[in-house]
């Protein structure tokens, strides 16, 4: 059975940095993508590697976040910078292959 296990959450300041991981297990380290959810908002994709290592990101964040990935480790990051207040989210981690979600990891980014 594959699990997923974010952690990394916390509070930063505007302009802070966070990173984020992601630890899978009961499966090889496939597709990857992280979403974020903010209170009264549809969750949304943020980033993804595959297991070629490309990445893409969105707009929003395209600059400032960067995923990569150990494959040694079976984890996959996500380093943000410069944060804004509205990156402020839960963010949750998508094993591609199988749907697997993990319970969200908290990102509040105050002024």
């Amino acid at each position: 059975q594959v699990q997923v296990v974010e952690s990394g959450g916390g509070l930063v300041q505007t302009g802070g940095s966070l990173t984020l991981s992601c630890v899978v297990s009961g499966s090889n380290l496939n597709t990857i993508a992280w979403y974020r959810q903010a209170p009264g908002w549809q969750r949304e994709w943020v980033a993804s590697i595959n297991s070629g290592v490309a990445t893409n990101y969105a707009d929003s964040v395209k600059g400032r976040f960067t995923i990569s990935r150990d494959n040694a480790k079976k984890t996959v990051y996500l380093k943000m910078n410069n944060l804004k207040i509205e990156d402020s989210a839960v963010y949750y981690c998508h094993e591609w292959r199988t749907g697997t979600w993990g319970q969200g990891t908290s990102v509040t980014v105050s002024p």
